[in-house]
């Protein structure tokens, strides 16, 4: 048995990924990813979701999401099972001793908490916005040192 907090994450991808009109293209969806559930609990799942109907650029309504940047539509939908394993870690570049992580949108929180509760020595703090992380370097650590000391706190990162 799948638990729900799996299946309302998928059901937030397959939202902001694909234009459903109906809750039964809905419950296909969901029964594409292994989730078979009934009527009544995909409208329990869409009241704590908050989903809404708006108007799409072709006129036809869909189900959307309240405004979370993280679940924006994409151009290119993948399945919601392989988008929940993409690592959200994107680049990071550097500038003195100041350093700009980018992620996928939603993640910088996240990875930036890690950060912050890794003990980590060579960075004095971060600042964390919805895909853009902001790093200082203590003074003396080289990028390479960072580079090495985040790899091994932030998954997908080399």
């Amino acid at each position: 048995m799948k638990l729900k907090s799996d299946r309302i994450e998928t059901l937030k991808m397959l939202i902001s990924s694909n234009e459903m009109g109906s809750q039964e293209e809905v419950l296909e969806a969901l029964a594409k990813e292994g989730y078979q559930v009934t009527q009544a609990t995909l409208s329990r799942d869409f009241k704590q979701l908050k989903v809404a109907k708006a108007a799409s650029m072709n006129g036809k309504y869909v189900y959307v999401l309240p405004n979370e940047t993280m679940y924006k539509r994409v151009a290119s939908p993948r399945s919601a099972s392989e988008m929940l394993r993409i690592p959200g870690y994107r680049s990071i570049t550097f500038s003195g001793n100041m350093g700009v992580i980018r992620t996928r949108p939603g993640y910088a929180s996240a990875i930036a908490y890690n950060i912050d509760n890794s003990n980590c020595d060579d960075i004095l703090g971060t600042i964390a916005g919805d895909d853009t992380i902001f790093i200082v370097l203590r003074e003396g650590v080289t990028k390479e040192q960072l580079i090495a000391d985040l790899a091994g706190i932030i998954p997908g990162m080399e």
